[in-house]
């Protein structure tokens, strides 16, 4: 069979998945142009990860799921999270999976959390050291825009404090600026493999000379449905306070997040930043940030310098004493910005000085001071797009920061019903040009127990957002911060006529 042949048919194929059996069609040069811009439809399928939680047998654990409805999906459909166990010690998917109990099969495993249909949030929860990592899939109406939070309450030791993170969608490649093996940190690199066959990855460390020698994290594998965490300080014996983890697959694919753990403040995840780009925002700074450390690095053999300004309630402001960054090629750079809020909500944006240049970027940012203190990082991060969702949202713990760096925005934030209770709200809010706002998001009447804030851009130009949430303990400064880069809920379909005489060309 010929070669273009093949390729159709696999083409034809991969259409009639997503809309029933269709071919694209070349217009006729003969007639008008009558084409018309691609449909955007809602997934029908979506799969999330979540990493192991916690080491600490003090850990407390909350899983929330959340799908904001969505018009045209089927009226049907499911979701579980359940425990990630390897199918087998050889990771070639022949032999069954089995749980490590009482051997069953996955499919009789019990979900951590089962959502049941769109709009209203679920939670579940676990304790202690031993919480497995969790493998999600969702279909029908419960896919576009699946969202999952993991929120986890360390009372004491390296990593005290709260901890959270987006479970994410599987991927070949992450970029992780901000991990460190300076003395006091611990930071593992956490992989879970969705699939029926084993993954392969390479996992490479760059300081601030350059790429760090190490064979330890080649070729690693990761069993089918199965997870495995490393220590960076074993891939590799130098000591660095800046780190670039760079994680790439070569087979398979996983889900992929960095855990930072500190002595002194506390710890979080910190979750892959946007793809290398020119041009990056990390929004949602803590307006009472004591300390904000910006970590860069570009993968590519070019110099970058990048103007660094603030997105502030008012506008776009200068850094004093931090106008510019230059980043070496390969290379980790770190810059200690301070009290760069200085009381207001921001959002840091980075732009070429010149020439542009793909760079990866992450914050690290530090909450009150001497015993009491609490690192969180924010990733830079795409823009809301057409929509996004935070879970695990509690009344009076929440802030929402809104940011249009480019141009002026209109945006609506709608709040879920509770786990336990209440009735959607909805607010509207209008974004000057270069400005970040901490807004007074929508509580749900009546709420009881947590609930979801769903963000969509209403029009103007790209808004990127992040939600910051607080411990329980008001005087104490624990807290996590998770961006809100759109959901991905629908896909572009490009228009199609039937025409199975492609097939015998």
């Amino acid at each position: 069979m010929k070669r273009t042949t093949l390729s159709l048919i696999v083409c034809a194929t991969a259409l009639a998945a997503v809309t029933g059996f269709a071919v694209v069609s070349a217009p006729d040069d003969s007639g008008p142009d009558t084409a018309t811009p691609a449909a955007r439809l809602p997934v029908e399928r979506t799969s999330l990860l979540c990493p192991a939680p916690s080491t600490s047998d003090l850990a407390e654990t909350a899983y929330t799921s959340f799908t904001p409805v969505t018009k045209g999906v089927d009226e049907k459909g499911g979701a579980a999270l359940v425990a990630a166990e390897p199918a087998d010690a050889t990771g070639d998917g022949k032999d069954e999976k089995k749980d490590g109990k009482d051997g069953k099969d996955e499919k009789d495993q019990k979900p951590v959390v089962q959502p049941k249909e769109p709009g209203t949030p679920v939670d579940g929860e676990t304790t202690g050291a031993d919480a497995p990592a969790l493998i999600g899939t969702a279909e029908g109406n419960t896919a576009p825009g699946w969202t999952v939070q993991q929120t986890t309450e360390v009372a004491a030791g390296t990593g005290r404090g709260l901890q959270g993170v987006n479970c994410t969608a599987p991927d070949t490649e992450f970029w992780f600026p901000g991990a460190s093996t300076a003395s006091g940190r611990t930071d593992y690199v956490h992989l879970t493999n969705p699939d029926d066959s084993a993954a392969v990855v390479d996992i490479e460390l760059y300081g601030k000379d350059g790429a760090l020698k190490s064979t330890v994290g080649e070729g690693v594998t990761v069993p089918p449905h199965g997870s495995e965490s490393l220590l960076l300080s074993t891939l590799s014996d130098v000591k660095q306070t800046d780190l670039t983890v760079h994680v790439g697959v070569r087979s398979g694919r996983l889900g992929a997040a960095v855990q930072a753990l500190d002595d002194k403040t506390g710890g979080d995840w910190l979750t892959a930043a946007a793809a290398p780009a020119s041009d990056l925002v990390m929004p949602g700074i803590p307006k009472d940030a004591t300390a904000v450390r910006l970590v860069l690095f570009t993968p590519g053999g070019t110099d970058a310098d990048l103007k660094v300004r603030l997105a502030s309630p008012s506008g776009l402001i200068t850094p004093a004493g931090h106008e510019t960054v230059h980043v070496k090629a390969g290379m980790t750079t770190g810059v200690d910005l301070g009290e760069v809020t200085r009381g207001e909500a921001g959002s840091l944006v980075l732009t070429p000085t010149d020439r542009s240049v793909p760079v990866v970027a992450a914050l690290r940012v530090v909450r009150g001071k001497g015993d009491e203190q609490e690192s969180a990082f924010i990733p830079a991060s795409e823009p809301v797009g057409a929509r996004a969702t935070a879970a695990d949202n509690r009344a009076k713990h929440t802030t929402l920061a809104l940011s249009a760096p480019d141009g002026a925005a209109k945006v609506k934030v709608t709040a879920s019903a509770g786990t336990e209770g209440g009735t959607p709200a909805t607010k509207t809010y209008t974004l000057e040009a270069g400005t970040t706002q901490n807004v007074e998001a929508p509580v749900p009447a009546g709420l009881k127990g947590s609930y979801a804030l769903t963000v969509e851009t209403v029009s103007g130009g790209p808004v990127h957002a992040s939600r910051t949430l607080t411990g329980s303990d008001d005087d104490v400064a624990s807290f996590t911060v998770q961006t809100l880069p759109d959901d991905r809920g629908t896909v572009s379909v490009p228009n199609a006529d039937e025409d199975l005489s492609v097939l015998q060309q």
